[in-house]
């Protein structure tokens, strides 16, 4: 596949899931500056929305755990300029909690938001992506909890070991449609979501940071 030039993404378009606010936000923001049309989802509408470069994200409510939903906001993003050129699996959580006394519908809850919704997304990807002579690009943001456990987030954990290895078999499936499939893990990112970590803030890697990642592994 030709490379993506991430320093001009006119006339490109781009799913970033989890998109309305931290890591996701700076990432749509990021896409914007370079002229991409971007498509940003989550339950709830952004509290301002997303704007850089003098473009506006496209917000779709979505719960990315339903299929039927997935693919409302595959179409939005093909409605903008024809073709879907990036998709980056941002949504996620890691709300802590004892394995022992965990509920079945809280691991249930974890697991399908940040490894099925990855799954649904890059199966109602294919279609689009694969049809293009230039294929597509799937970036699936892990964590460096997909490589090693760590306690009172079991499930966070297990969701993203496997998002690092679906990743590892999408990559080999899709490289015959000129789709290419990485994923990128990272330890915590100076957001919201982890305000409360165990390690102090000005250590912690900055959004900025990641977003420069996912431009980079489109060159």
């Amino acid at each position: 596949m030709d490379p993506l030039d991430p320093l001009d993404m006119s006339g490109r378009t781009v799913i970033v899931t989890g998109g309305t606010k931290g890591l996701g936000r700076v990432i749509a923001v990021r896409f914007l500056e370079r002229g991409a049309d971007v498509v940003i989802c989550a339950r709830n509408a952004p509290d301002e929305p997303v704007t850089a470069g003098g473009r506006t994200a496209r917000f779709v409510a979505a719960d990315v755990r339903d299929p039927d939903q997935v693919a409302a906001v595959v179409t939005a993003a093909l409605d903008a300029t024809g073709r879907l050129d990036v998709l980056v699996n941002n949504a996620g959580g890691a709300p802590p909690a004892d394995t022992a006394t965990v509920s079945p519908r809280f691991n249930e809850k974890i697991v399908g938001l940040n490894l099925l919704a990855p799954l649904l997304f890059a199966q109602a990807v294919h279609g689009p992506m694969s049809a293009q002579d230039d294929g597509g690009v799937i970036i699936n943001i892990a964590s460096v909890s997909g490589k090693r456990g760590m306690p009172e987030v079991s499930a966070y954990c297990a969701s993203k070991f496997g998002v690092v290895g679906f990743t590892e078999s999408l990559a080999r499936e899709e490289a015959k449609n000129n789709i290419r499939a990485t994923s990128i893990c990272p330890g915590y990112v100076a957001t919201p979501m982890v305000a409360d970590a165990p390690v102090p803030a000005e250590e912690m890697i900055q959004p900025e940071d990641i977003a420069a990642t996912v431009l980079y592994l489109l060159d």
